[in-house]
């Protein structure tokens, strides 16, 4: 199967290209040499005919999601080549440690070359999710890519996508989910089919395990706890009493299931299905380790400014009813907000709380979550361990 389609870019647009950032804006596009449909494939050449690349084309600010910047045949043998290259980065840089970790992110989008694609691999199942128009058109190709390259190896292949959630479901096998899955030594359940995103935030996990640093001997608070991840390492790591609080009854009913996966014992762990906000008001010099990691407070840039306002005030008051001498973690994962500006929102709160603060650690995603050097806006995880004296 050919690249039968072809789009010209404007005269001096190519520069982000050959720069190779994936993406190619609207604005960009020049003359198209037939109608194209959303998601179909496209060559994509600049004013003069000559090749840069190739990728799925859309009807969105984003008109091209590159996928190759060589010519290529997107057959099976395509995705094939991909997946087994996103496998092999990641066992050869020891990310997937089969006895302690058995989740993992296998693809991450821009940052292994598939714009528009996540896998997720949960012991013997993937979840897939197509976040653009021309990954859904090629699903059936990539899950059968995907058992290819783990020889036969996975149960269970289950589809998301975020435009048409009718077509979710399993293009391989069934699973009775929850699952139990193992980080760290740690177990989880998840719940794909139900949960948030593929059911699990992967991309904390170094980040929870370097709580284990600091958690012992700490009344420790997981707000925004979601099933719990940064709760079950503190407890492991001997913490003296962990509030989990989440908004959600389901995430706390999930948090305790977890609780009970791992502590026969569990009198040191309390959730709390409350507002987050509202918690931190009524709990003044409780805690001396505080976990913030709240859900995405902008997805798109309109709603930037409110959600400085509230990563802001959230933290502020973290700031404020923490112990003296007590370690805070927080994060943003909204994509729109630059480490910049999300620094600099935690210098506003450190201001208002009138207290001093001091920065432990710079964090971001694990390392199966790569970023391309190209595409800084990959990095869409941004976090801060914090000191309060």
């Amino acid at each position: 199967m050919e690249i039968n389609n072809t789009i010209f870019l404007k005269k001096g647009k190519e520069h982000s290209v050959l720069r190779f950032h994936p993406w190619i804006f609207s604005g960009a596009i020049g003359t198209l040499e037939k109608p194209i449909e959303s998601g179909d494939w496209v060559n994509v050449l600049d004013s003069q005919g000559n090749f840069l690349c190739c990728g799925h084309i859309q009807q969105n600010s984003i008109a091209v999601r590159i996928l190759s910047f060589e010519k290529i045949v997107p057959d099976i043998n395509f995705w094939k080549k991909k997946l087994s290259e996103a496998l092999s980065f990641r066992k050869n840089n020891q990310i997937i440690v089969k006895n302690l970790t058995n989740v993992y992110r296998l693809v991450n989008g821009e940052g292994d070359g598939l714009s528009g694609l996540i896998i997720d691999i949960y012991d013997k199942s993937a979840v897939m999710q197509a976040h653009s128009e021309g990954m859904h058109k090629n699903r059936e190709f990539i899950g059968q890519a995907l058992k290819e390259v783990f020889n036969e190896e996975l149960i269970s292949i289950y589809y998301q996508y975020e435009n048409d959630k009718e077509s979710n479901g399993y293009l391989l096998g069934n699973s009775n989910v929850p699952v139990t899955v193992v980080e760290n030594g740690i177990k989880f359940l998840v719940n794909w089919e139900e949960g948030q995103k593929t059911g699990f935030f992967i991309d904390q996990r170094e980040n929870r395990n370097l709580i284990s640093t600091y958690a012992k001997g700490r009344n420790t608070l997981n707000a925004f706890c979601y099933t719990g991840g940064f709760s079950m390492y503190a407890l492991k790591a001997g913490a003296s009493l962990v509030h989990s609080v989440d908004a959600s009854k389901n995430a706390i009913e999930m948090v305790e299931k977890n609780v009970r996966l791992n502590f026969s014992e569990t009198l040191n762990h309390q959730a709390f299905s409350e507002d987050v906000f509202r918690f931190l008001e009524k709990n003044k010099n409780v805690y001396d380790l505080i976990v913030l990691d709240p859900p995405a407070f902008a997805k798109h840039h309109s709603a930037k400014h409110n959600a400085m306002k509230g990563y802001k005030r959230l933290n502020a008051l973290a700031i404020e009813n923490i112990k003296k001498g007590g370690i805070i973690f927080t994060f943003s994962c909204s994509q729109v907000i630059n480490r910049e500006l999300f620094e600099n929102t935690i210098v506003a709160a450190s201001i208002i709380s009138k207290r001093k603060v001091r920065v432990l650690h710079h964090l971001s995603q694990s390392p199966d979550h790569p970023i391309s050097i190209f595409h800084p806006e990959g990095e869409y995880l941004k976090g801060l361990v914090l000191e309060v004296e």
